[in-house]
């Protein structure tokens, strides 16, 4: 079997509210922008998905001009994968015996809207049962906190894990805006948390799970999933 007959779902956040700020968010930019391209240009065939469907919301503030990488200029010339985005699947219509990975983009909406999402629960206790990769980036390791495994146990119980820091959060000023803070939530879910400076790439990886620390990561949660395939 190549890359190209493997089948890889993004799932995406629709959740657009910055806790009580009044303040938008959504998935970060670069965090899908990164490894779409990673896995398109390898040959995975990508599905899109969201819990409400049709457009996730981009948080406005990665698309200023000091968040721009090559990906994300890339995504804004390129109609094709703007038209995908805009018409994400409904997850709850998503099959999950169809693929062989999936993997969350990160931002804040994650915090709230795929940590108890049932059928994200049940997409990545699926994939974890049949031993595909679940791979996670920033934020989006949110998605993992509340899965737990045939026995009732924690999935990331005494696995290794990263996500957005505590000291990050800090540093963007949401630590009081936020639900939980991510890296508490992991390592009392008893997940072995890992971390690295903040803002520098990090991931690691324990079996089929993979997870990056912040938005410099994405790209390397890309290359990870991509050797898991």
């Amino acid at each position: 079997m190549t890359l190209a007959d493997k089948k890889v779902l993004i799932v995406l956040t629709s959740h657009d509210q910055l806790g009580d700020t009044g303040e938008k968010t959504g998935f970060w930019l670069e965090e899908f922008a990164a490894p779409y391209y990673v896995l398109l240009d390898a040959g995975v065939s990508i599905t899109l998905a969201s819990p409400a469907g049709g457009q996730p919301p981009i948080d406005g503030k990665s698309e200023l001009a000091d968040f721009q990488t090559d990906a994300t200029r890339r995504f804004d010339q390129d109609a094709k994968a703007q038209q995908l985005l805009a018409n994400t699947a409904k997850l709850s219509e998503v099959s999950k015996d169809h693929y062989d990975a999936v993997f969350y983009p990160g931002g804040h909406g994650p915090l709230w809207d795929l940590v108890d999402n049932r059928d994200s629960l049940a997409l990545i206790t699926q994939l974890n049962r049949l031993n595909k990769p679940v791979a996670t980036v920033c934020h989006a390791s949110a998605a993992l906190l509340n899965v737990k495994d045939e026995q009732g146990d924690f999935y990331i119980r005494g696995k290794s894990v990263t996500g957005f820091s505590n000291s990050e959060e800090d540093a963007v000023q949401l630590t009081q805006v936020v639900p939980y803070l991510l890296e508490d939530e992991l390592k009392a879910r008893g997940g072995d948390y890992q971390k690295v400076d903040d803002w520098a790439p990090f991931v690691v990886q324990d079996g089929t799970l993979i997870t990056g620390q912040n938005p410099a990561s994405s790209q390397m949660v890309a290359q990870a999933l991509l050797k898991s395939l």
